[in-house]
């Protein structure tokens, strides 16, 4: 009776056996990502007993994409993505063609045809955007600058794909593979090409002119029902529907119409109860995500091609990571930066499968090349997380021994120095904001209407400069090393206010400005209790908790007098 139920006994042994070797990984220190990929290899067709059905597991991993895309719009503003667009940008660009080159060299070096290793070399430049968010996610810099310069680099990175994945079908014939019916003259590319452009960009229009007022309405709808089922079937609904209707009729991957529908759905105020009601299903389908690669995965490749395994490993981890590290420091950016956003690349996914997938049905992939894949594709995300806690040893120990990194470090960029002309008020009993994104906008508005003096730190250098534009105090820079609260002259401030979600600088941050100002009040923001205690016991001297005065000020509302006549509706900002 129950033979046939090959979904069920895909979830079952999926999960179940991720269960087991996740808790079995967490308890020797591994992180349990490589318990959900051995998962995979354990119920895969290339290993011995239980194996699990490929083709319902991918389908499932695909709704995960879709989930853990959609979670990221809902925290990733328009305006986000177009701050980081000058980095981002050429970045992306720069770094798929410089691997993409290791790559095509690689294989051509082995012998392989020019198609086969342009397709290869095209695998292995684009990262995983579901591994990079878990890795944000749990280092808690997903909102920070350094985290939305990684998403909006990826972000570029998956729509340089899709133009990829509709372009090779007409230049397989050049490549030397299997032509399409429909031939592959130049006007036929040209063509195709601009097709994409207008359907991409159609898309990107839809969903910012209609969808962000449309979606949102309709939320507002269904939470007039009252229904919680409701509201959870409406955010999931929207965040497969969209992406399915955006595959279909224009064209885009399911990841990046997911991403859209979050980012279009963030303009409801039930933003943040749309992303914790569907936090559930995005960690469950994510581990599907894992396990459905890992049974791709052949552990024979690595007896029979343990050279080129290597190889292909080796630019994912080491050729794009410097080649990544080198344009974010050409790019003026600290070494933390080009260190976050170097881990973030060391990692093949979903994209690269997709792309050999297709390679192979053109006649431009061998066996050899998909094993290969990802066989890189499973040895990086199961490293990826400890590239991740290698950044600050690494980060201490480059500044220490080269001199290379020392000069690329020193404080020569005019933003990173406040300019000579500033007003002596802004130097004295000033207060130094750390921040200036939705939070530090508003703080630094208040202070400016009471004409108290402030200097504002900030990673982005976009801001920085429209800031000095306006006439007010700024430097660039990451506010954890010291060189940047020396130059806001953090030893005359009377307050340091850290307004930023990054907190990995927050220990560096307390320790210049008490080192240097004993005196100094310090206020930061925090996200849950424990990190607020730990923060107290560091010397901060206030804290806000974001629900604790949320709390407070609706609780201050409810107990005030009741003003004569009838209140005129009102929206408060905590």
């Amino acid at each position: 009776m129950h033979g046939h139920l090959t979904l069920i006994n895909t979830i079952a042994a999926g999960l179940g056996l991720a269960l087991v070797l996740g808790f079995l990984c967490t308890k020797v220190r591994l992180p349990a990502l490589v318990g959900y990929l051995l998962a995979g290899v354990i119920i895969g067709p290339h290993t011995p007993g239980f194996v699990a059905d490929a083709g319902i597991a991918a389908e499932l991993a695909e709704i995960g994409v879709m989930l853990l895309m959609f979670g990221v719009g809902l925290h990733f503003s328009l305006d986000d993505l177009l701050s980081v667009r000058k980095i981002a940008l050429p970045g992306a660009v720069v770094q798929m063609l410089v691997a993409t080159l290791m790559g095509m060299g690689m294989a051509l070096w082995w012998g392989w045809d020019l198609g086969p290793a342009v397709v290869l070399g095209i695998s292995l430049s684009v990262a995983s955007t579901v591994v990079l968010l878990r890795a944000l996610e749990s280092l808690g810099i997903l909102g920070s600058m350094t985290g939305r310069i990684a998403v909006g680099w990826l972000v570029v990175e998956d729509l340089a794909m899709v133009l990829v994945l509709v372009l090779l079908p007409p230049l397989a014939g050049f490549l030397g593979g299997v032509a399409p019916d429909n031939g592959a003259g130049a006007e036929s590319v040209w063509s195709t090409l601009g097709l994409t452009l207008l359907r991409v960009g159609g898309f990107v229009a839809v969903m910012l002119l209609i969808g962000r007022k449309f979606f949102p309405w309709v939320l507002w709808q269904v939470t007039h029902t009252g229904s919680r089922e409701l509201f959870t079937l409406c955010v999931v609904a929207a965040a497969v529907g969209i992406a399915f209707a955006s595959a279909e009729l224009f064209g885009v991957s399911f990841a990046l119409g997911a991403f859209f529908a979050g980012m279009v759905l963030r303009e409801s105020e039930f933003s943040h109860r749309a992303a914790q009601e569907s936090l559930p299903l995005r960690d469950a389908f994510a581990v599907l995500f894992f396990v459905s690669v890992g049974m791709l995965f052949d552990p024979y490749v690595l007896v029979n091609e343990p050279v080129h395994v290597l190889g292909v490993v080796a630019i994912i981890i080491v050729g794009k990571s410097l080649a990544a590290a080198a344009l974010v420091l050409a790019l003026r950016y600290p070494l933390n930066t080009a260190l976050t956003v170097s881990a973030s690349l060391a990692q093949i996914g979903e994209f690269s499968f997709i792309l050999v997938g297709l390679g192979a049905q053109l006649g431009l992939m061998p066996d050899e090349g998909h094993s290969l894949v990802l066989a890189g594709a499973l040895i990086s995300i199961a490293l990826n997380p400890l590239l991740f806690k290698a950044i600050g040893p690494l980060r201490e120990l480059l500044r220490a021994h080269s001199l290379l990194v020392r000069r690329l470090e020193a404080r020569d960029d005019p933003l990173a120095e406040l300019p000579r002309s500033t007003e002596a008020k802004y130097l004295s009993r000033q207060v130094v904001l750390v921040g200036y994104g939705r939070v530090g906008r508003r703080i630094a508005d208040a202070l400016r209407a009471v004409g108290q003096p402030f200097v504002v730190a900030d990673q982005n250098r976009d801001i920085v400069e429209g800031l000095r534009a306006r006439g007010m105090a700024a430097v660039w820079g990451n506010a954890g090393e010291p060189e940047v609260l020396i130059q806001a002259h953090i030893a005359n401030a009377r307050m340091l206010v850290v307004a930023t979600q990054d907190t990995l600088s927050l220990h560096q941050m307390i320790e210049t400005a008490r080192t240097l100002n004993p005196e100094i009040r310090i206020v930061v923001r925090s996200h849950n209790e424990d990190e607020a205690e730990r923060l107290m016991a560091e010397g901060v001297d206030t804290v806000f908790l974001g629900e604790a005065e949320l709390a407070q000020a609706m609780a201050r509302h409810v107990l005030a007098p009741p003003a004569s006549g009838a209140a005129a509706p009102a929206v408060h900002a905590t």
